[in-house]
């Protein structure tokens, strides 16, 4: 190294840390000498770049100029970037932190690359599960022997996840095609009962509307979008909305989502008939839209697994018919209610006293 470029070097320069993403690598460095990361960038030679851009790619000689400040290789730069992901999945990579690593929590200035993708779930560098930032964590929510059947799914969901944004997936159906099936309603969506809605303003009623809608992604519920590969939107889904779904949902809502992909991978035909027999007319019809993008042969045996379940469901409901001249008496569902009043004060017929077990006497003469 010249003496023309030990001279440009910075004095002190961190070495990044493993899956260290870059703008937590240039946050470290800025915080050293006290200065914004732009004002950091700007005296490398970047003026007004932006350390999330940079991270998504580094265009033409940036990464030479990073390398002649810090010291390091212009391949330990590019290291530090997103630069495997293809670009539909650069929407899905988040500023900061999707999730915590119990471990990774003992030093927060530094970012994990990992953690800023929606299927992270597990730290790459501790292998610990990640905590949401918000909200309880997916174990105070299900004991360990649901997870000990759902962590499988997810870990191979989160796998083709990750094969399918870094350009690897070549499998039909194909990732957004089999989001898009999953993320469909397959059910017309029921009105939210009076304890759902939070105690909000008007103002933010309106402002929260979409929180609000029993419809919204927000408000469903992971656990009937497990058993039946569907969920309730809006709108049938196209992919791109899919995708964005992924981008935009929480942890948990992206735990559900990549189970759901790894079972739709697994079987196909059997998950897509079970949601299209759990569902009503309209959400059929939305479903059997998500599944044009499916091939043809698949379609077909979807179809064919549909009907046979429909008619083992009509076959079982036939099998239930009472026979006839037998009527069931009705069970009432109002609750019973003891008064504190006798009977025989009200009416002068003899009848049962709820509150005495002895039937009332007439009234008294």
């Amino acid at each position: 190294m010249t003496e023309l470029a030990l001279a440009g070097l910075l004095p002190v320069a961190p070495r990044p840390e493993t899956d260290e993403r870059l703008s937590s690598w240039l946050a470290r460095i800025a915080a050293i000498y006290g200065l914004p990361v732009g004002a950091l960038l700007a005296h490398c030679g970047l003026v007004r770049a932006d350390p999330f851009a940079l991270e998504k790619g580094l265009g033409a000689g940036e990464g030479a100029l990073l390398a002649e400040r810090t010291g390091l290789s212009p391949e330990a730069i590019e290291a530090m970037t997103f630069r495997e992901l293809a670009a539909p999945a650069h929407r899905m990579i988040a500023r900061g932190d999707r999730g915590i690593c119990p471990l990774c929590a003992n030093n927060p200035a530094i970012r994990r690359r990992d953690a800023a993708l929606p299927w992270g779930f597990w730290c790459a560098v501790h292998g610990r599960r990640r905590r949401p930032l918000g909200g309880e964590a997916i174990e105070a929510l299900f004991g360990a022997a649901a997870l000990t059947e759902l962590d499988p799914l997810a870990r191979r969901g989160a796998r083709r996840l990750g094969d399918w944004a870094a350009g690897r997936d070549d499998a039909t159906p194909s990732v957004p095609d089999l989001l898009a099936f999953a993320t469909a309603p397959h059910r017309r969506p029921s009105p939210p009962q009076l304890h759902e809605q939070p105690r909000l303003s008007l103002e933010a009623r309106r402002a929260y509307g979409g929180f609000l809608d029993s419809r919204s992604p927000a408000r469903r519920s992971w656990l009937s979008f497990l058993n039946t590969t569907g969920s309730r939107r809006r709108s049938p889904s196209p992919c791109g909305s899919a995708l964005q779904g992924l981008a935009d949902g929480s942890p948990l809502q992206n735990f559900a989502l990549a189970a759901a992909l790894a079972r739709l991978t697994l079987a196909p035909v059997d998950y897509a008939a079970a949601a299209l027999a759990a569902g009503d007319e309209e959400g059929r019809e939305r479903l059997r839209a998500a599944l044009e993008t499916w091939p043809a042969g698949l379609r077909r045996r979807v179809h064919a697994r549909f009907c046979a379940l429909a008619a083992e469901k009509a076959s079982a409901r036939a099998g239930r018919v009472e026979p006839k001249g037998v009527s069931r008496r009705p069970v009432s569902r109002t609750p019973a209610r003891v008064s504190s009043i006798p009977l025989r004060l009200v009416s002068g017929t003899p009848t049962r006293n709820l509150t005495n077990p002895a039937p009332n006497r007439g009234p008294r003469r």
